[in-house]
C-alpha cells in the first residue's frame, strides 16, 4: 500500500472526500502493514506543574489570561511522580507522561524534571514531556537524563492558529520541535479538533506535521474538552465522522507513527471509540486525568477493550 510523500493540500482534502468506506478501507491497509491491528500503545500522562501559566491559549483553563477555576500547584515532588509512574505501569501503560504549565522552563526547574526523567525511566517506562518552549542546551539535557518523547502540538492550521492563541507563534512551536529533534528525542505532536476552524485547517495541520523531518512518531489527536473561562468554552464539538475522518487520513500520512487518540474521549461513545481505531487510532491515554481535565476512568477502559477484542502492547 503506497502512502504520500510531502503530500499537497490538495492531496490531503481528497483523502478527507473520499467516500467514507473507501477511507477506512485505506487506512486499515496502511495500519495493517505496520501495526497489530488489536494491539494498542498506552500512555499516562501527569501534571506535574499546573496553572498559573503566562501563554494565552483559548482552549487551556491553565492561563493566567482566563477565568477558569483552576487550583495553581508547584511543581511536584519526585517521591509522588514515581508513585504515580509506578501506579501507570501497573495499570498497562508503556509510557509516562509529563507535563508542566510554563512558556519554557527555567533551567533550576528543568534540573527537577530531568530527575523525574531518569527515576521513570528506571522503572523501566518510555518517558515523555511537555514543558513549553525550550532554551538552547534544555533539550540536550532532557536527553542526557533518558528522555524518550517530546510533545509540543502544532494545535491547528498556521492560518487558523491565531484565532486559539496569541502569545506563541507557529513559528516557535516549529523551532522548538527541531531542536528536540536535533538533540535526539522523539517527537510527539499533533493537534485539537473543535476549536472552530473548517476541513481545510484540519488538513492544513496534517500537512504541517507532515513536512517534518523526519514526521513526528506519535501524532495525538485531541477532540476539544470545553472548559468554563476559556475562550473556547461554548465552540460547537466537531462532527463525530469528521473526527474519523480526521483520524484515518492521519493513518495514511504517518503510516509507522502511533496515532493517538488523545483528550476528549471521557465523552466519547464506545461507538465512536471504535471507528476511531479501526480508522487507525492506535494509542490511548490510560488513568482518569489529562492534566486538568477529566479521561475516561479505568473500567470503563477495560470494558471497552474487552468488547473490542484489543488489548494493551507489551
Amino acid at each position: 500500500m503506497t502512502t504520500l510523500q510531502d503530500p499537497s493540500l490538495e492531496e490531503i482534502l481528497a483523502l478527507f472526500e473520499l467516500p467514507f468506506p473507501d477511507l477506512l478501507f485505506r487506512a486499515q491497509q496502511v495500519h495493517r502493514e505496520h501495526f497489530s491491528a488489536t494491539e494498542l500503545q498506552c500512555s499516562t500522562l501527569l501534571s506535574i506543574k499546573t496553572g498559573a501559566c503566562p501563554e494565552d491559549c483559548g482552549y487551556c483553563a491553565q492561563s493566567v489570561h482566563h477565568e477558569a477555576k483552576l487550583a495553581v500547584t508547584p511543581l511536584l515532588p519526585l517521591a509522588e511522580v514515581v508513585a504515580a509512574a509506578k501506579a501507570a505501569k501497573a495499570a498497562g501503560a508503556q509510557r509516562f507522561c509529563m507535563g508542566a504549565a510554563w512558556r519554557s522552563p527555567h533551567d533550576k526547574d528543568l534540573e527537577r524534571v530531568a530527575e523525574m526523567v531518569a527515576a521513570v525511566k528506571d522503572l523501566g517506562l518510555e518517558t515523555c514531556v511537555t514543558l513549553g518552549m525550550l532554551k538552547p542546551g534544555q533539550a540536550e539535557r532532557l536527553q542526557a537524563a533518558g528522555l524518550d518523547y517530546y510533545n509540543h502540538n502544532l494545535d491547528t492550521s498556521p492560518e487558523f492558529y491565531g484565532e486559539v492563541i496569541h502569545t506563541r507563534s507557529y513559528q516557535e512551536r516549529l523551532d522548538t520541535l527541531a531542536a528536540v529533534r536535533e538533540a535526539g528525542i522523539k517527537v510527539c505532536s499533533g493537534g485539537i479538533l473543535g476549536m472552530g476552524e473548517s476541513r481545510r485547517d484540519r488538513a492544513r495541520l496534517l500537512q504541517s506535521l507532515a513536512a517534518l523531518r523526519p514526521a513526528p512518531e506519535s501524532v495525538p489527536i485531541n477532540a476539544l474538552v470545553p472548559i468554563a473561562g476559556t475562550p473556547l468554552a461554548g465552540a460547537e464539538p466537531v462532527d463525530e465522522i469528521e473526527f474519523v475522518r480526521t483520524i484515518a487520513v492521519a493513518r495514511i500520512l504517518f503510516p509507522m507513527s502511533y496515532v493517538r487518540l488523545a483528550a476528549g474521549r471521557e465523552k466519547m461513545s464506545d461507538a465512536l471509540q471504535a471507528l476511531a481505531f479501526l480508522a487507525g487510532a492506535n494509542s490511548i491515554f490510560l488513568g482518569e486525568r489529562l492534566l486538568t481535565t477529566n479521561n475516561a476512568s479505568t473500567d470503563h477502559d477495560a470494558g471497552l477493550f474487552a468488547k473490542l477484542g484489543l488489548r494493551a502492547a507489551g
